[in-house]
């Protein structure tokens, strides 16, 4: 019986090869794209992915070519929320087609290859217990291959809405070098804030890309009969933790029950809403964020 020991260089699986292809692939993909920007929370239930979803068909008002992917596989929600659900999915010459919202907005999500709601990802393996073991390895696998078999074209903006938990972060790294920046979603109990700070820590010290700011959701609560505004939370710990990791807090997104009616229906808030407290602060955060890269040109 021969060891690993006694085969010659790759035992002929010509892994390097497959890897460095792969990695040229996902970087010609990518060239087409001026900046791409991961939003992050690092807690589970601060609305991060209804954030995301507004903020790339608010750029896409604006005028620039938006794509969003979905890089939450196991929950999946991105398509829901873009009304892209039920789209079939076409392969091209160039790889697969993304969905395309009625924004024109283009999308690439788990949620997409699934036959219905109720079924759930399901990794293959010989036994469930291998599957748990490889699931990290094979969900980042997932995200290479919507990141370079996609065929995203020209885009201005990529954005990228990570699952809650900051372990996904060091194989981003790997997959996003050119990594433009990053924007962290947080709300204002200071329980969501213990656990974002962590997260918050984690990309400045292993991304290789500076964290563009916060951006607080859920911030207070304008009274539809009055317009008067409430806080949901006890304020003041947003700006503590900007001022305490040295970045800016992007906007302050006041809660609105219609932010969440519109992700159930598959339509934009900030194209139906646009005028409201909420839409104006969602165009706003998209401006800081075009700034941002404005200035580092």
């Amino acid at each position: 019986m021969k060891t690993y020991k006694d085969l010659p260089a790759d035992g002929g699986s010509n892994i390097v090869e497959q890897v460095t292809q792969q990695a040229n692939r996902l970087q010609q993909r990518l060239a087409s794209v001026r900046h791409t920007v991961a939003i992050m929370s690092g807690k589970g239930g601060v609305g991060k992915s209804s954030v995301t979803a507004n903020l790339a068909s608010a750029l896409g008002l604006r005028g620039h070519n938006v794509g969003v992917i979905d890089a939450d596989i196991n929950g999946p929600s991105i398509a829901k929320m873009m009304g892209v659900r039920g789209q079939r999915i076409d392969y091209g010459a160039d790889g697969v087609k993304p969905a395309l919202s009625p924004l024109g907005v283009k999308v690439m999500s788990m949620d997409l290859f699934l036959k219905d709601d109720e079924t759930p990802v399901l990794w293959e393996a010989q036994t469930q217990k291998d599957a748990f073991t490889w699931r990290g390895t094979m969900e980042m696998s997932a995200l290479r291959e919507f990141l370079s078999d996609t065929e995203w074209g020209t885009l201005d903006y990529l954005l990228i809405d990570l699952p809650p938990g900051a372990d996904r972060l060091p194989n981003l790294v790997d997959l996003l070098p050119n990594l433009g920046g990053t924007v962290v979603v947080t709300i204002p109990s200071e329980v969501s804030q213990l656990v974002v700070k962590k997260s918050l820590t984690m990309a400045k010290k292993l991304l290789n890309a500076p964290v563009i700011g916060i951006v607080e959701n859920m911030a207070a609560y304008v009274c539809a009969g009055c317009g008067k505004t409430e806080d949901l939370f006890p304020s003041g710990h947003t700006e503590e933790m900007a001022r305490q990791f040295d970045i800016s807090l992007l906007g302050k997104i006041p809660f609105d029950p219609r932010i969440s009616i519109a992700a159930d229906e598959g339509n934009m808030f900030v194209d139906q809403y646009r005028d409201t407290p909420a839409g104006q602060i969602f165009f706003g955060i998209t401006d800081e964020i075009r700034m941002f890269f404005e200035r580092k040109m």
